[in-house]
């Protein structure tokens, strides 16, 4: 492939590569790192940047395994930025252009059967990680497909038990009325979305089986985006703010989001008594900051280090002809298709 242009950035080198979007102007980031048939595996990372915090540090880690394996694999990452017409047309080019493996966190999740069948048409791997199909059989019809991804059940969790360790140790301040019921307000990533789901039901749950009473004040479908939190927790200030308790965000970025709008209002700036517990997902380094400050509660972490290993390592294996957890310590979850990567809380002590 020629390089019309290579932009060096801080992590990533940035390049135009003609033969893969002739004709589309894309930027995409390459990095390299595997070895097949003496040359290295040309490997397609199809990402969704967007708003979504966690993905970068993904693509920094992949960057960080081509550097420790050279002559090994070369990455093109691609940014559909939400865009699954625009991520087909990346899908068709890479596979066009005889791509080994795809590495996809797919831009909707309710077209993962027909990517699926596109990709199985040329017989090359594909991992999808971090959005999960909303149906399992869909990568089980083919051989080649495997999903690397946290559960959501468990981030929604965590969070719900950060929020249960606030309540029993500063109830006093946290129930603002002192009605014995902690109220919320709840930020949402996008509609019917699996992990949107499952952390939102989840985290209420493990808050509700602590035996905490709970009343939802609000909820807004933010899709996962800081400055729509932002401006959500801002009018939810206004109609409600004597009111909230505490706020959950199914991500980092929300979660960043709403302390904006919190400190505008001269809430959560250091003094305890003026700081509503925000819990959110991701364990991004913005959010581990606010957290040590003091300005947000917790955070669940999806270790993105490992997710990059997971993914590669798991790829590769594929490409070499193995089967995918092949001399690996991962072990498949119920589905027989996934992997999840182990999470952990992150608070402030």
């Amino acid at each position: 492939m020629k390089k019309i242009k290579n932009i060096l950035t801080v992590t990533m080198v940035v390049v135009i590569i003609t033969s893969i979007l002739s004709g589309c102007g894309k930027k995409i980031i390459e990095s390299s790192s595997k070895v097949v048939e003496g040359r290295p595996a040309k490997v397609g990372v199809l990402v969704n940047r967007g708003k979504v915090n966690f993905i970068p540090l993904i693509v920094e880690n992949l960057e960080r395994i081509q550097k420790e394996n050279p002559n090994k694999v070369k990455f093109f990452v691609l940014d559909a930025n939400e865009n699954q017409a625009e991520q087909d047309e990346y899908i068709d080019k890479l596979l066009k252009e005889g791509v080994d493996l795809i590495l996809l966190s797919i831009s909707d999740i309710t077209a993962s059967e027909r990517v699926i069948n596109k990709i199985k048409e040329y017989n090359v791997p594909v991992i999808f990680f971090n959005r999960e199909p909303v149906i399992t059989d869909t990568i089980k019809s083919y051989e080649k497909a495997f999903y690397v991804g946290s559960d959501p059940k468990e981030i929604g969790t965590m969070q719900g038990e950060i929020l249960v360790d606030a309540w029993n140790s500063r109830k006093a301040v946290i129930d603002r009325n002192g009605d014995n019921i902690m109220q919320y307000i709840i930020l949402q990533g996008f509609k019917d979305n699996f992990e949107t789901i499952g952390r939102t039901k989840y985290s209420v749950f493990a808050i509700n089986n602590a035996g905490i009473n709970t009343q939802e004040l609000a909820s807004s479908i933010s899709n996962w985006d800081k400055e729509l939190a932002r401006q959500a927790v801002a009018a939810f200030l206004l109609s409600q703010g004597n009111k909230i308790d505490v706020i959950i965000a199914n991500n980092d970025g929300m979660a960043e989001g709403a302390i904006e709008a919190l400190q505008t209002y001269g809430y959560n700036l250091g003094d305890k008594a003026r700081t509503i517990p925000v819990v959110g997902a991701d364990g991004t380094p913005a959010a581990q900051e606010l957290i040590k400050r003091g300005f947000m509660e917790g955070t669940v972490v999806q270790d993105a280090k490992a997710m990059a290993e997971a993914i590669y390592t798991i790829g590769m294996n594929l490409v070499s002809g193995k089967k995918p957890l092949e001399e690996t310590q991962y072990k498949v979850d119920d589905t027989g298709v996934s992997i999840r990567i182990p999470l952990k809380k992150y608070v402030n002590n």
